[in-house]
Parts: C-alpha cells; structure tokens; sequence
C-alpha cells in the first residue's frame, strides 16, 4: 500500500509510465466523470488530468486497510484558469495478490466539491442548497 500511496502523492506525467507496476493489466476504474477498464484507459484519465488542470496533486492523510481492500481519505488540490481548487474524496481500492490495483473507485459529492465552487453554476448550486436545507433553530 505504501508504494500505492507514493505514486499518488508524487503523481505526474513522467510517474504514469510506472503505471503497469501499480494497476493490474484489466484493473477497473471509476470516479464521477468516468468508468474505464484497463492501464491504458486509466492511463487517459490521468494524462487529461494534467493537460486540463494546473498543478493537480493529491495529498492523502488517512490510509485503512483489510485484507485486499483499503480506503484512502484524500484532498486534490489543482487550479484552473488562475483559480485554487480543493476536492476532498475518498478512494476504494481492491488489491491483487501481487499488490497492485484490481479496482479503484473514487468518491466524492461533485455538487459540493466542484460545482459549488464554480463561477456561476456556484450561484445555482448554492441557492438550491439553501433553498432545501432544513432551517437551523
């Protein structure tokens, strides 16, 4: 787990070529934008990531783990047109014998985490949010 967790904290484009060493060849991935199977296609989604944000990187800060399944707690911090952005989310990875990743899902509320955040969709996000939070007393 702890190789797993280095890559991710000092994930860039030059790291993805370790790829094979840390995702199994058929290993599954999904998050809120995508679901892909393979190191290949896994391989996209990281790449896009560092074509359309600046400076993204993970910061992990709490690690469990049971058997083959571990969950990781993390913050991806990145910036997009000159702007900071903060996601917290939480990953379930499931290992092989060997190690490596079999599964990975991401979680994260995009509403809250993202959209919220944005120029103008933000508005919207957060008067809908306001509009159907129960009144604090």
């Amino acid at each position: 787990m702890d190789k797993l967790i280095a890559w991710y904290t000092q994930l860039s484009p030059e790291s993805l070529a370790q790829i094979n060493q840390i995702y199994c060849a058929d290993a599954h991935f999904k998050d809120p934008f995508n679901e892909v199977q393979g190191t290949a296609a896994i391989e996209r989604i990281f790449r896009h990531m560092f074509e359309a944000m600046q400076a993204p990187r993970f910061v992990v800060d709490e690690c469990v783990q049971q058997g083959c399944v571990a969950y990781v707690r993390w913050d991806f911090h990145f910036m997009l047109r000159q702007r900071a952005y903060c996601i917290h989310g939480t990953s379930r990875f499931e290992l092989a014998a060997d190690g490596r990743v079999q599964d990975h899902r991401d979680y994260w509320d995009t509403g809250q985490e993202l959209l919220q955040k944005l120029p103008f969709v933000g508005v919207i996000f957060r008067q809908l949010g306001k509009r159907f939070a129960t009144p604090q007393v």
